[in-house]
């Protein structure tokens, strides 16, 4: 697609989750809801639209003096006892559950010689939906996360919403972790009139089954379709 061409997306545009719109179209790479005059050269991509998912990454934590540094504040220490601290001061979270999904294998490489880390480690996995869905029903905000970029293979914010799902959050709010919530939360634009275009094309809604994230149609970054 050149730099002149206007996209036209068409189906079901998911400005937020329940703000729902039928087209929309991307103009020198930013969103407009009002179709172009005289435009030449027009792509059309047909779908579900939502923003571009974010993976985010966030280490914070509080002791009975407030924040503690980033050393010492890792997400693995929330706990029972620090849930409502975070939920009484709108620190949000960022789980990394597909990273937690590795501990047992980092566990058995550790065990003999870091037994004591070994078993921790295993603790934190064998609670790691129950830390999460405490988490939530607490009101600590969640955002999808993956850690990706050393062990983990970038392009696992799909999976990650699906661990969210699976620890008790509602798709939906699954879904606005990585897209429109997350956005909000980092001071991105969504689908904004005059933002810059980045968003996600599926075949089928994503509040409806999550799965989809991982099968997108079309991505576009900056306004140009990059896959």
């Amino acid at each position: 697609m050149s730099d002149h061409t206007v996209l036209h997306v068409k189906g079901r545009v998911l400005v937020g989750p329940e703000e729902v719109r039928d087209e929309l179209w991307v103009i020198d790479g930013r969103i407009s809801y009002d179709r172009p005059a005289g435009a030449g050269d027009v792509r059309t991509v047909r779908g579900w639209a939502v923003p571009g998912l974010v993976d985010a990454h966030c280490h914070v934590g509080l002791d009975q003096h407030g924040a503690v540094p980033e050393d010492v504040a890792e997400k693995q220490a929330l706990t029972d006892d620090t849930i409502p601290l975070f939920a009484e001061r709108g620190v949000a979270i960022v789980p990394t559950l597909v990273n937690i999904a590795t501990f047992p294998a980092l566990a058995d490489g550790g065990e003999s010689k870091f037994p004591r880390w070994s078993a921790h480690m295993r603790r934190l996995h064998e609670r790691r939906y129950d830390t999460v869905r405490s988490a939530y029903d607490a009101g600590v905000p969640v955002f999808v996360g993956t850690d990706a970029g050393g062990s983990l293979a970038h392009g696992l914010a799909a999976a990650e919403v699906g661990e969210l799902v699976t620890a008790g959050i509602p798709p939906v709010e699954a879904l606005a972790a990585t897209t429109w919530a997350a956005r909000r939360w980092l001071g991105r634009p969504g689908l904004d009139e005059g933002a810059p275009a980045d968003l996600v094309v599926f075949d089928e809604d994503p509040r409806a089954d999550v799965r989809v994230l991982g099968a997108p149609r079309r991505v576009v970054l900056n306004g140009r379709v990059v896959g």
